[in-house]
């Protein structure tokens, strides 16, 4: 499921409520630095065209303007402005300066609205990047393995194009003010076994949790189609066994 503009919704969000979208990135096809098994938006397709269709800032901060004051004449609830659409909103050239303008335009016509960003955390060693997440209400970093083979296995990226200890080392740098995001899946990609819910593999993320000390986990499974059809939903009573051994840290942990 890709979108076709740069502001979609309010939607329903299972975590946010009313979520107004918002895409940095091109409409009707997806760029992204991963290649999630699971991703909503399908496989990654060639990049090399992509980039020159990535929405100016300018048009960004236009098209939320009409939308704010869209939503407040006609009274409609958004809980949440949330950085989401058709890949990682990070990789932007632009985004430290777009997250400041949302927040003034937020501050100006939905004051009670949150500022809400889905992102995998592969830029945060980026200063302007890291700093402008912490501007965010809600910054939602994906975690999705505590162990390198798994966190590949599932991104489908490689060691030369992302560091696995980089991103959990500024994980743990964001510290507190994150709210760590973790998709439970079982099943299998190319040949290759999928399973972050191991004893091992569970054990080796919760390690790493404790050293971010976020001030709240999301667990949730797979909710919409996906790329890898060899994919298994975990159940809710799974996602809440799960939630338990991350609650005896003294963390706040939902699930969906």
């Amino acid at each position: 499921m890709l979108f076709e503009d740069i502001i979609f919704g309010p939607i329903k969000s299972r975590r946010l409520g009313n979520s107004l979208g918002l895409n940095l990135l091109p409409v009707h096809k997806k760029l992204c630095n991963f290649n999630c098994v699971y991703c909503e938006c399908g496989w990654n397709e060639d990049t090399k065209d992509i980039k020159d269709s990535i929405h100016s800032k300018e048009d960004i901060r236009e098209a939320l303007e009409a939308k704010l004051i869209d939503v407040k004449e006609k009274n409609i609830p958004v809980d949440s402005i949330t950085f989401s659409g058709n890949g990682e909103p990070t990789i932007h050239p632009d985004f430290a300066e777009i997250v400041d303008f949302v927040v003034q335009l937020r501050d100006i016509y939905i004051k009670d609205a949150k500022i809400s960003v889905l992102s995998n955390a592969t830029t945060l060693h980026k200063d302007d990047v890291f700093k402008a997440l912490h501007k965010i209400d809600n910054p939602i970093l994906k975690l999705d393995a505590g162990r390198k083979e798994m966190f590949y296995a599932i991104s489908k990226t490689t060691p030369n194009q992302i560091s696995f200890e980089t991103v959990k080392e500024r994980l743990i740098a964001f510290g507190h003010d994150a709210i760590v995001q973790t998709l439970l899946i079982r099943g299998e990609n190319d040949s290759i076994k999928l399973d972050n819910t191991s004893d091992e593999e569970f054990s080796a993320w919760l390690e790493i949790v404790k050293k971010i000390n976020p001030r709240q986990v999301m667990l949730y499974a797979i909710d919409r189609v996906t790329p890898e059809s060899q994919l298994e939903k975990l159940t809710k009573e799974e996602l809440e066994f799960f939630a338990d051994k991350v609650r005896v840290l003294g963390i706040e942990t939902k699930t969906y």
